[in-house]
């Protein structure tokens, strides 16, 4: 459940109920309902009194602030007949974070170490607002806070333990196969028929990434649930670069590039002009990126591909920015010019505007690099500005994990449209 006007009226996504829906799930805990109230404190009382009779555990996000507006200790108080009383732990924390800036509280702070009673307070160590629990009739109920850095660890350590004792849960175990350049219906043929007695199949898309669930049931041998995630991989083919919940590997494209650059003591330096910066950024997103990543350089006028990456001028006269010799040149120069192991470059046009018949929006040239040679690859992409210079940046940099897994560029699908 989620408080908050801004949640309801879509000016702030509810990010919250999505992730804690899927840790729940991942628990064994069937999620029946998310319900979104706004800023009043009737609404909120009903919601949470409806949750209590249907579910034996409600956890509400949100509301718990030192405004006027939030709203939902007032309408636990309501709901379960527990009476708002000042908790002085509570208050000693929220006095202890504005002395440590140097400020006193503003009393309005106050509002936040009134907890219902009867109530079990849940300590926030990233900010003023304490959660707190209770029990009402066959319901366990926990209120956190709306802010997601705020929420997840105050789950994760003080709501996670309490569930699964309190429901008695035996998790099954989830590993995700994690796949690019391949869509959902191309993935799905590829996987066949599936039915398995101990697991259960599923599909989740994100921009440039494609994901097989197989959520194992709890006991599952640890010998079966490998032959069967190796048989999908292995039906799946050279698309999957990870792995999640095996060995306590996986992780992002960027991450499995940057794994296998370090193993193998290679360097990465990018030139990008359609991607605008976002292949450097999945790069540099990565923890320890320092230690293979040299530079991302955005060569967006010719120009620049000129003094940058030491592009011909009349190389670019002769084909245009667009094309696969400049596309080549640049990740060639941009590999020469910082002494990488490898270059990556990316041009195109990512739109609206721009296209022609003969290079539409979309048109993508790709390429790679290293002390072997350079490959090219060209892409049609569909979609919007965004979503064009996402596919990219995974496009070429899968360009990359191929080379360094020692598969051929030639067996990469289109990106999904």
């Amino acid at each position: 459940m989620s408080q908050g006007d801004e949640v309801l009226t879509g000016q702030t996504v509810d990010t919250n109920a999505a992730w804690l829906a899927a840790r729940l799930t991942e628990l064994g805990v069937r999620v029946v309902r998310h319900v979104t109230v706004g800023d009043e404190v009737e609404a909120i009382r009903g919601a949470l009194a409806a949750a209590a009779a249907e579910a034996s555990l409600v956890i509400c996000t949100g509301g718990l602030g030192p405004t006027a507006d939030d709203l939902t200790a007032e309408a636990v108080a309501l709901a379960f007949a527990a009476p708002l009383a000042l908790d002085e732990v509570a208050l000693a924390h929220v006095e202890g974070l504005y002395r440590a800036f140097g400020r006193a509280m503003p009393p309005s702070n106050r509002k936040q170490a009134l907890l219902p009673a009867r109530s079990l307070r849940l300590d926030n160590p990233h900010g003023t607002a304490c959660g707190f629990a209770l029990e009402h009739g066959g319901a366990w109920v926990a209120c956190l806070p709306g802010v997601p850095r705020e929420m997840k660890p105050m789950f994760e350590t003080q709501v996670l333990p309490r569930v699964v004792a309190r429901l008695q849960l035996a998790p099954g175990r989830l590993v995700t196969l994690r796949t690019t350049g391949v869509g959902e219906s191309t993935l799905q043929d590829r996987i066949g028929a599936f039915a398995h007695p101990a697991a259960v199949l599923g599909y989740r898309t994100s921009l440039g990434e494609n994901q097989i669930k197989l959520r194992f049931t709890a006991g599952t041998p640890d010998d079966e649930v490998r032959a069967l995630v190796a048989d999908v991989a292995a039906r799946i083919g050279s698309p999957v670069f990870a792995v999640d919940g095996l060995d306590g590997l996986g992780g992002g494209l960027a991450a499995t590039v940057g794994a296998a650059l370090v193993a193998q003591g290679h360097t990465l330096a990018v030139a990008e002009s359609c991607t605008g910066g976002q292949l450097s950024a999945l790069c540099t997103a990565e923890p320890g990126a320092s230690a293979w990543f040299l530079e991302g350089a955005v060569v967006y006028d010719n120009a620049a591909k000129v003094a940058r990456a030491g592009v011909p001028a009349a190389l670019l006269e002769a084909h245009g920015a667009v094309s696969e010799p400049v596309a080549r040149a640049l990740a060639e120069g941009i590999r020469t010019a910082l002494g990488a192991t490898h270059g990556l470059a990316t041009t195109g046009i990512a739109g609206p505007s721009g296209g022609s018949e003969a290079k539409p929006v979309g048109t993508v040239h790709l390429a790679h690099a290293s002390p072997h040679g350079t490959t090219h690859r060209l892409v049609r992409l569909a979609g919007d500005r965004e979503r064009i210079q996402g596919l990219a940046a995974h496009a070429v940099l899968d360009l990359l994990r191929r080379h360094l897994q020692g598969l051929h560029p030639a067996d990469a699908a289109p990106p999904p449209r």
